[in-house]
């Protein structure tokens, strides 16, 4: 299965999903009873990936230290009201092994999902969880010395850190900036044998599996390790991507990472690493910082993965008002990269489901946000944005003094039989004017063209001399549009 240059990927949340498929079949639902009419439904939409959340065996601790930390009970209550015991399922990142959990049909039922998919010519992504394993993952107690162990004195100083299990002090998994993750044991990668044992581990995802996204990918870099740690590591990801590549040509490396790590992540051999830093500047609702973080090599944008929401974000729907909504989507999976979406967000669901539940709210479909998102999944179909050359474009002040031409983000495709889309959208809370120009367009001119918008019905008719000296574009509010030039001669 050959990808295109620019993927779309599809997230499901598993133990939710199959939750709600068991209430349709009076009975427990494992992954064979994913309709095949649902996988139809991703390959008419134009998905290349569908990542499946949560697939992998928990354990027992970790769902009882989930149904008794009282912030996230809380947190759980507020969301269903009628919550009871079994919603709360624990921690689908406090893995104890990487094989399928026996109550959604174990290995053989993943391995009949990834046929399903790859007859469609889907591929499949899983987790891989690097820095932390679940309390009760057997290397307890056949390695503790796997793990980051403390003393007595930090356990009573620090009970948000570590805990005692049996004989041994263990840190929480962590972020630095954040207390310990309570439900999870720190794996300590100072040890050489622990890097041998998880590059094993993501050999036998990656029988599953076509590629992993890789969970808080940027802690165990050395000298985020260190630092949080104190402890001196050798450098993990390169060796075991190439290691795992060597044996799984091919095999699609996804990071989750954050604090300006992208670029370090992609130079240890990521395909793919989340841009969160676009999702933040969308969500402060100003032009010129999303527009500049376009001035980025191209290199780089293509392997990021652009996004509005995923299981860590809260829903896009509940940040973004609705014609705010349309017009940071429009920016994001129009522009070069991997295109990430998350189930329920074409149907604007509004409420974020804790990954320690296994159940979440009925929810109303939002039909205009849904009409929106089959649009704009039939314009990503396009060959044009798949596999053409993407190129920021320049807009101009409108008239002297005009500075709303700084609210506009815009840019072209061209593909390569010459064809261009052109993408253009106010990103503001007012009418902006501007003249744009495309990038490369002298080939343009002495010809007439119509620009015909993917997303609308508007239509225009314009001379080719026009993309030299500037198309005049007035949109209102939030306002945007995908032209597709048709030449008239």
């Amino acid at each position: 299965m050959n990808l295109p240059y620019y993927p779309t990927l599809y997230q499901v949340n598993v133990r939710v999903w199959l939750q709600s498929l068991a209430k349709q079949l009076n009975r427990p639902a494992t992954l064979d009873d994913i309709p095949d009419s649902v996988m139809d439904e991703w390959v008419q939409s134009g998905f290349d990936w569908v990542y499946f959340l949560g697939v992998w065996q928990t354990g027992t601790i970790a769902p009882q230290v989930s149904r008794t930390n009282p912030e996230w009970v809380a947190a759980y209550e507020r969301l269903l009201s009628d919550l009871m015991d079994e919603d709360v399922c624990g921690s689908c990142f406090a893995v104890t092994a990487y094989s399928a959990h026996t109550a959604i049909g174990g290995n053989a039922a993943l391995q009949r999902l990834r046929d399903r998919l790859h007859q469609r010519g889907l591929k499949l992504m899983l987790d891989f969880v690097p820095n932390h394993t679940a309390p009760d993952h057997p290397w307890v107690q056949s390695h503790p010395e796997f793990y980051v162990q403390g003393t007595t004195e930090q356990r009573d100083q620090e009970p948000q850190n570590y805990c005692r299990l049996g004989d041994y002090v263990f840190a929480y998994g962590r972020d630095p900036y954040f207390p310990g993750w309570c439900d999870t044991l720190q794996l300590n990668y100072g040890n050489q044998d622990l890097q041998v044992a998880q590059v094993n581990e993501l050999l036998t995802i990656a029988q599953y599996c076509d590629g992993v996204r890789c969970d808080m990918a940027m802690l165990i870099l050395p000298d985020i390790f260190q630092r949080t740690w104190g402890i001196p590591v050798e450098s993990f990801w390169q060796p075991a991507i190439d290691k795992v590549r060597f044996q799984y040509p091919g095999f699609v490396f996804m990071a989750e990472v954050y604090w300006d790590m992208e670029w370090t992540l992609q130079q240890h051999g990521f395909d793919y690493t989340y841009d969160k830093r676009l999702y933040d500047r969308l969500r402060e609702q100003h032009a010129r910082p999303v527009r500049e973080h376009f001035w980025a090599d191209l290199s780089y944008q293509r392997k990021s993965a652009r996004f509005l929401e995923n299981h860590d974000e809260p829903r896009a729907a509940e940040v973004f008002p609705p014609n705010v909504h349309q017009a940071a989507a429009i920016i994001t999976f129009l522009c070069p990269g991997l295109r990430f979406f998350h189930q329920g967000q074409f149907e604007g669901f509004k409420h974020h489901i804790s990954i320690h539940l296994q159940r979440g709210p009925v929810e109303p479909v939002d039909k205009p946000l849904q009409a929106f998102y089959q649009k704009l999944l039939t314009c990503l179909k396009l060959s044009i944005v798949r596999e053409g050359h993407w190129q920021l474009a320049d807009c101009y002040p409108a008239w002297h003094d005009n500075w709303s031409s700084d609210d506009f983000v815009a840019f072209s495709w061209r593909g390569i039989d010459g064809k261009y889309l052109l993408v253009i959208v106010n990103y503001a809370p007012h009418p902006s004017q501007c003249y744009l120009k495309i990038p490369g367009a002298n080939d343009l001119a002495g010809k007439t063209f119509q620009l015909q918008d993917r997303m609308s019905s508007t239509v225009y008719d314009r001379p080719g001399d026009c993309f030299l000296s500037g198309l005049y574009f007035d949109l209102p509010t939030w306002g945007y549009h995908v032209f597709e030039l048709h030449s008239l001669g």
